[in-house]
C-alpha cells in the first residue's frame, strides 16, 4: 500500500515537473522566436534538456538513447541532449560529502579532487588519491534506485492500459518495461557493477586494443565505486582523425560487442560516448559496467542464431528463430503471413552498409510484423537489441562504410566451433 502511494505522489510529481517546465519556457520561446527561430530552438532544446534531468534518472536513461539516434532527432537535438551522458548536473559538495561520510561511517580515506567531477544520471565520478595513488570514486546519488523503481512502475501502468486498445493487442509491453526498469535499477548495484568489470576485464584480457579499469572493491563502501583512474582520455575520434583510423575503430568496438553478446552472453547496454574513449596508449577506454546484463542461455542462442542467418540473408531460418522465441502466440495470429514479411525485410536488410541500415527503422517494421501477426519475440531481446541500437549510432559516426552484420561473422563463426549455435536445421528448444 505504502509503495503504490509512493507511486502516485511520484506520478503527481513529474506531471507537476512538467506542466512547470511548459509553462516558463513556452511563453519564453514565443516572444524569442519573433527576433529568431534559431534562437528559439536553442531555447527549446535547453529547456527540454532542464525538464529531463528535473525528471530524474530514468528519463534521462532515455535522453541519452536517443542522442546516439541521429536517424531518429534532428542534430541539434542529439548535441543538446548530448552533454546528459557525463555532464548531468552534478550533486553539490555538500551533499557528496554527506553520502561518503554516511558511507563510510566518517570521513572517506581519500583525498579527493572535488573538481574533477564527471557526472552521469546514477552517480558522479571523482578523482582522488589513496595511498599516493590516483582512484576514480564513483559516488551514488540519493535515492535514485527508488526513483527509478517509481518511474517504470508508471510506464507500467501505462503500458497496461495500452495494452487494451486494438492496436497494441498481445503486446508484452509490461513485461518489457518490468524487465528494463530492474536492468537500469540494477545500475545503482555498485557491488554488481564491480564484479562486471572484474568479469568483463578477464572475459577480454587478450584484446590488446581494450582497456577496462580495474575496480578496487576492498576500498568501496555502499553506495560508493573505487576503481582504478586512466588519465589523458580523449573522445574515440573527432573531425581531424583520419577515415582508416575512424573504420579501425569502429571494427574494434563492434568486435568487443559481438564477443560479448554472442560469446559470453553479457549485454552491454551503455556503450555511448561517455563511457568510449582513446586512452593516451592508443586503446579503447570503456568505463562503465553498470548497465549489463547476462542473457539466459537460451535467449542468447536464439538472438546470435537470428543475427548469423540475417547476417546471411536467410529469412526462412530468421523466421522460425522468431516463432520460437515468441512469448505467445495469439489464436487470431497468421504465422504464414509472418514468415512471408519476416523472408522479405531479411532480404532487404542484408549485407548492406552502415548508411544504407538503420536498426531502428529494422526494428519497427519487424515490431509490426509481430503486432499485426499476432506473435511477439521474448521480451529478453530488447536488451540485445537496445544495446545495438545505443551502438549503432556510434559507429555510424565513426564509419557509414562499415557493414554491421559482416562483422559479426568472424565471432558466429568461433561461437558455431564452440557448439554454441546450430547453422543447419534448428531443433525446438
Amino acid at each position: 500500500m505504502f509503495q503504490s502511494v509512493q507511486v502516485v505522489l511520484r506520478a503527481i510529481t513529474v506531471v507537476s515537473i512538467c506542466l512547470w517546465h511548459a509553462a516558463f519556457a513556452f511563453p519564453v520561446i514565443a516572444v524569442r522566436a519573433c527576433a529568431s527561430r534559431a534562437e528559439a530552438g536553442a531555447v527549446l532544446r535547453r529547456r527540454a534538456r532542464r525538464l529531463v534531468v528535473a525528471l530524474g534518472p530514468a528519463f534521462v536513461k532515455g535522453a541519452q538513447l536517443l542522442s546516439t539516434r541521429r536517424d531518429v532527432l534532428p542534430a541539434g537535438w542529439c548535441e543538446a541532449l548530448a552533454d546528459l551522458h557525463d555532464r548531468v548536473p552534478p550533486m553539490s559538495f555538500r551533499k557528496a560529502r554527506k553520502v561518503l561520510r554516511s558511507a563510510y561511517g566518517g570521513d572517506p580515506p581519500f583525498a579527493f579532487d572535488w573538481n574533477s567531477v564527471r557526472s552521469g544520471s546514477i552517480a558522479c565520478v571523482y578523482r582522488a588519491e589513496l595511498d599516493g595513488l590516483p582512484v576514480a570514486v564513483k559516488v551514488r546519488r540519493p535515492r535514485v534506485r527508488e526513483l527509478i523503481e517509481q518511474d517504470f512502475a508508471i510506464m507500467r501502468a501505462g503500458a497496461s492500459l495500452m495494452q487494451r486498445l486494438p492496436w497494441f493487442r498481445g503486446l508484452p509491453a509490461v513485461a518489457v518495461l518490468r524487465q528494463i526498469g530492474a536492468a537500469v535499477a540494477a545500475q545503482a548495484d555498485f557491488d554488481a557493477e564491480a564484479g562486471a568489470l572484474a568479469e568483463l576485464r578477464t572475459l577480454l584480457a587478450d584484446v590488446d586494443y581494450l582497456h577496462i579499469p580495474r575496480p578496487l572493491p576492498s576500498c568501496g563502501a555502499e553506495g560508493v565505486l573505487v576503481m582504478e583512474f586512466v588519465d589523458g582520455l580523449a573522445p574515440l575520434a573527432t573531425e581531424t582523425t583520419p577515415a582508416a583510423r575512424r573504420a579501425e575503430l569502429a571494427r574494434r568496438v563492434l568486435f568487443c560487442v559481438y564477443r560479448m553478446l554472442f560469446l559470453d552472453g553479457l549485454v552491454h547496454c551503455d556503450m555511448h560516448p561517455g563511457n568510449l574513449y582513446l586512452g593516451r596508449d592508443g586503446r579503447i577506454v570503456l568505463l562503465d559496467a553498470g548497465f549489463v546484463v547476462r542473457l539466459e542461455p537460451r535467449v542468447r542462442r536464439l538472438f546470435a542464431e537470428f543475427f548469423m542467418h540475417m547476417a546471411r540473408g536467410d529469412g526462412p531460418h530468421c523466421a522460425e528463430i522468431l516463432q520460437e522465441s515468441a512469448e505467445g502466440v495469439a489464436e487470431w495470429a497468421d504465422v504464414a503471413a509472418f514468415r512471408r514479411g519476416t523472408i522479405a525485410l531479411i532480404e532487404e536488410s542484408s549485407g548492406r552498409a552502415a548508411r544504407d541500415f538503420s536498426l531502428v527503422r529494422f526494428a519497427t517494421r519487424l515490431f509490426d510484423l509481430q503486432r499485426v501477426n499476432g506473435l511477439f519475440a521474448a521480451p529478453e531481446f530488447i536488451f540485445p537489441l537496445l544495446a545495438l541500437l545505443v551502438l549503432e549510432g556510434r559507429i555510424n559516426e565513426l564509419d557509414e562504410e562499415v557493414d554491421f552484420q559482416a562483422e559479426s561473422i568472424p565471432v558466429l563463426t568461433r561461437a558455431v566451433m564452440s557448439g554454441l549455435l546450430k547453422t543447419g536445421s534448428r531443433e525446438r528448444a
